[in-house]
């Protein structure tokens, strides 16, 4: 069985790119392009990792996090955003993130 990631993000670009790039090295990829889709999933696929956006539209990232860790998750997250402060990658990791990367990333 190949290692399973969950990305959630509403940019069709990043999501795309993503699933592609994961895949081609192996990874099963399930995508969701809001949080509220994020949480379902996190709920029927069981990822091995989640690759979670902050702005998204229904329930933010920050959200999406924070619920997973109550629920008892502790599946790896890794925040991938556009918001750069460091209070956001503070926000980030006390809510449960295990990394924060900031957009674009190489």
């Amino acid at each position: 069985m190949r290692p399973h990631i969950l990305v959630v993000d509403d940019d069709e670009k990043i999501t795309s790119l993503l699933r592609r790039s994961l895949a081609f090295e192996g990874y099963e990829v399930v995508t969701a392009n809001n949080g509220l889709e994020g949480l379902k999933l996190m709920l029927t696929s069981d990822p091995n990792l989640l690759i979670l956006d902050v702005m998204m539209p229904q329930i933010d990232g920050w959200e999406v996090c924070r619920r997973v860790r109550e629920g008892g998750s502790s599946v790896p997250i890794l925040m991938l955003t556009a918001k750069d402060d460091i209070q956001d990658r503070v926000k980030g990791l006390d809510t449960g993130a295990d990394d924060y990367l900031v957009k674009p990333f190489a």
